[in-house]
């Protein structure tokens, strides 16, 4: 199924006519409709179970727009209506829902009639009208009005279909998924051949039963009496059993949930030792910090004149470096030493020193490099202590990037450790006392105990009932063979029922690959929408258990949050829609795609998921349609961009009217 089109005349706050036609191309099968809250999203996700259903959700049942009837005058008359053009298995269907207003002299509106129709074009191109009485049983075979809600939904729809199937109370979403999934083939023949006691004579094999003839032996009445009276009583049996397993499905669900509120509360004490720790881990973290903050300060007072004043020094060093007088200088030695030498004509070692000799002249040479006539000496001393100095300072950057690095890191350990500290805090206000739970858990257990005793006992009388209907059966066969008008009817009955044996089995099978089929495609879904390292388990009647894989070598149930229950729903819808893409050639499963029209369905989400949630639907559904609002527009947007094959919004001129561009 591929929705064209869907145009709207004077319909709630979409005034006059305006159509919206639909993204159908393989590669482009997005259509975004982007709009402010209140602007007419729902009305349009409305707009389609009216004209196929003539339902809505809305309080008000008149959906003639108000904007439209301010502008009518009393005793006039005025149309609304919804045309949705769809393909469906390769014929093209207009379907138009009219209704006619009036006002009378109150101005107070009434409906006076409503009218549907479908047409659809021939191989000829011949427009023809299925009618009229036909035409409701025309959407049916189309979309059912009970499988609707699966494949047009809003938000809040999403997460009442999750929390169904995740309690036990999903007996409607299974009976949606095998019909979707193209097995409810089976279940109508099967029940065609054998049905129960409530259809008589209308299954195939309630009619043969009705045709033996019991005038060549009258035990062939009293047993056909006795099988009547113990299948009503089978059958009955057989509905207690099947309240029995969905109470105890509901029952169970209940045990676990109450089950994991009591195992919560002690969760919850260990949330408050995981504060004590990261509260004694921010504590040390402080004080490191105040260590760390004192000695950076502490080494920056010490040393920063030297790190700002390298540069200079490294130049002056340079400069200095260049001049010949800097190492000529001798240590210790004045002016006033070499003056007593030459005046008392002698050095320290006992050589002479006469005038003009050469001992006289290199005393004379060395009095020009030794204080106070030279500052080589001085220049040496600087050059050394500037060295010493720079080196003081060379590392005073690099310490204090260290050091402030450590203190930051710190820092955003404290600042994550804080939000942590909030974030259980919130949780921690979630326990309460778990008395009251475990008084009722230890109802419930007695209550599932009384429910499982019974069904074992029902169980028991099923297949002692099984048993005796079988020997009464085989105790009326060995009479009807004797006659020949009742062989007949034996042997006809038989075929029937082996067929009916056959179709049994071949549907246990087929409903068993189907079942892990979808739960191995949903796994694939679900962990591109929310990769938490769960699992879904889908059990005999579709129920899911969300499962936390090897947890402590065994795998654990646990309860889905909102974002978590809304991804499950999404896989759980998609999956049914791949598969059923897959099985619509398939000659055994008879299949139909459907598209996915969602109102408001990512609001729950985080930017993350909003984007694998878009990057998967596309891929899986035949074709997807979303309203949404502005803001999240934006986001899915900009992931869908390359599936986008129509986009429109939604321009509110006033509480009545919305144009769509």
């Amino acid at each position: 199924m591929l929705l064209k089109s869907i145009t709207l005349t004077d319909f709630r706050n979409f005034k006059g006519v305006q159509s919206i036609e639909f993204a159908v191309d393989s590669c482009k099968n997005v259509t975004i409709i982007m709009g402010e809250n209140n602007s007419g999203k729902t009305t349009l996700a409305q707009a389609f179970t009216w004209c196929l259903y003539g339902t809505t959700d809305f309080l008000d049942p008149n959906v003639m727009s108000k904007s439209a009837l301010q502008d009518m005058k009393s005793h006039e008359t005025k149309k609304t209506s919804v045309k949705i053009q769809l393909q469906h298995k390769n014929m093209v269907y207009d379907i138009l829902r009219e209704q006619e207003y009036t006002l009378d002299d109150n101005r107070k509106i009434k409906v006076l009639k409503t009218k549907f129709k479908i047409s659809y074009k021939d191989i000829n191109g011949n427009q023809k009208f299925i009618p009229d009485i036909q035409c409701q049983h025309k959407v049916k075979e189309i979309l059912p009005s009970e499988l609707s809600g699966y494949f047009f939904f809003n938000g809040e729809r999403i997460e009442k279909m999750s929390k169904e199937i995740q309690s036990g109370r999903s007996a409607e979403f299974a009976s949606a998924v095998k019909r979707l999934l193209g097995l409810d083939t089976y279940n109508a023949a099967i029940t065609h051949l054998k049905g129960n006691v409530r259809m008589g004579k209308r299954s195939v094999i309630g009619y043969y039963n009705s045709q033996y003839d019991s005038s060549s032996d009258e035990r062939i009445s009293q047993y056909m009496i006795d099988i009547e009276y113990k299948e009503k009583d089978l059958y009955q049996k057989r509905n207690r059993k099947k309240e029995l397993e969905e109470m105890l499905t509901k029952n169970h669900a209940e045990i676990i949930r109450l089950s994991n509120l009591i195992e919560s509360n002690k969760y919850g004490e260990q949330l408050k030792r995981q504060i004590a720790s990261h509260e004694s881990t921010i504590k040390r973290n402080d004080a490191f910090i105040g260590n760390s903050t004192s000695n950076v300060l502490k080494s920056f007072d010490n040393n920063y004149k030297y790190y700002f004043l390298k540069k200079m020094m490294a130049d002056a060093i340079e400069v200095l470096s260049d001049t010949d007088n800097m190492d000529k200088g001798i240590p210790n030695i004045h002016e006033r030493t070499i003056g007593f030498l030459i005046q008392r004509g002698m050095c320290i070692c006992g050589t002479p020193i006469s005038e003009n000799s050469s001992e006289h002249k290199k005393l004379m040479e060395i009095l020009r490099y030794i204080p106070p006539q030279s500052l080589g000496t001085m220049i040496n001393n600087f050059v050394r202590e500037c060295k010493s100095k720079t080196e003081m300072g060379e590392n005073l950057f690099q310490v204090i990037k260290e050091k402030l690095s450590e203190i930051e890191e710190r820092q955003n350990e404290n600042e994550e450790l804080n939000a942590n500290i909030e974030a259980i805090e919130d949780e921690i206000r979630k326990y309460k006392d778990i008395g009251q739970y475990q008084k009722k858990l230890s109802t419930y257990n007695v209550d599932y105990k009384k429910k499982q005793s019974e069904l074992t006992m029902i169980n028991q009388q099923i297949g002692a009932l099984e048993s005796e209907i079988e020997r009464l059966n085989g105790l009326r066969s060995e009479l009807s063979l004797k006659d020949d008008n009742n062989r007949k009817i034996e042997l006809y009955k038989a075929y029937a029922e082996r067929i009916h044996e056959v179709l049994k089995q071949d549907y246990s099978t087929q409903e068993t690959k189907v079942r892990k089929e979808l739960e191995k495609c949903i796994n694939e879904i679900f962990k591109k929408i929310y990769n938490g390292g769960c699992e879904l388990e889908i059990d005999g009647r579709y129920n899911v258990t969300t499962i936390v894989k090897d947890f402590a070598n065994f795998n654990v149930g646990v309860e889905a949050g909102t974002a978590q229950s809304i991804s499950i729903i999404f896989a759980f819808i998609a999956g049914v829609i791949n598969i059923a893409r897959k099985n619509a050639n398939n000659d055994e499963l008879s299949t139909e795609a459907y598209p996915l029209v969602m109102d408001a369905p990512l609001s729950d989400f985080d930017k993350k998921r909003i984007r694998t949630v878009c990057d998967t639907l596309p891929n899986i559904a035949e074709q997807v349609i979303i309203f949404i609002k502005d803001t999240d527009g934006e986001i899915a947007e900009k992931y869908l961009s390359d599936k986008i094959g129509k986009r429109y919004e939604f321009d509110k001129k006033n509480e009545f009217e919305t144009d769509i561009i």
